[in-house]
């Protein structure tokens, strides 16, 4: 079996990309809670009762994807989105010719910019929407969750942090 000369020092620059703060060093599961704010509250009761949180961390497991839909696209709201970030791309661009056209007239610079934001804005947005043919006719925000929390401890210090949440009143959960 031949070695590779550079599994090695890519190993080792690996490594420490990875090192960080989030490291534990053998950590060990000290509790597991179905809601952030529980296992939020079992840190805050090992604090209270000065255990050396540095050696805690709260991870999210069994992690999936909520998508929320919020409406159906139609071609007004396309247009309207459009033009809604028209007007943001408007106010940069009104920056930068009042910027790079002195003694104009404020007033026109600021119609004009507006005018040709709007436009191009909603312009593409219809062109999106258009060549999209009717797919994913819909708006929505999505979010990444997690369905469990465990609290995992430095292995060290683990066997305190288990006996002091076996004390923790259920009702402070």
């Amino acid at each position: 079996m031949s070695q590779d000369p550079f599994a090695a020092p890519m190993r080792s620059a690996t490594a420490s990309r990875t090192s960080s703060m989030f490291d534990l060093e053998y950590p060990r599961s000290v509790g597991v809670f179905d809601t952030y704010p529980a296992a939020e509250k079992a840190v805050d009761y090992l604090a209270d009762n000065g255990f050396p949180v540095g050696n805690l961390a709260i991870v999210g497991t069994d992690l999936r994807t909520v998508e929320r839909v919020l409406a159906r696209k139609t071609w007004r709201t396309v247009l309207l989105q459009g033009a809604a970030q028209g007007l943001s791309t408007a106010l940069i661009l009104f920056l930068v010719l009042w910027l790079f056209v002195p003694g104009a007239n404020l007033l026109a610079l600021l119609l004009a910019a507006l005018v040709f934001s709007v436009l191009v804005s909603a312009g593409f947005a219809a062109l999106a929407y258009s060549l999209s043919k009717g797919a994913r006719d819909f708006t929505s925000v999505q979010q990444t969750v997690a369905t469990r929390y465990e609290v995992l401890c430095e292995h060290k210090v683990a066997e305190q942090a288990q006996s002091m949440l076996a004390e923790m009143s259920p009702a402070n959960l």
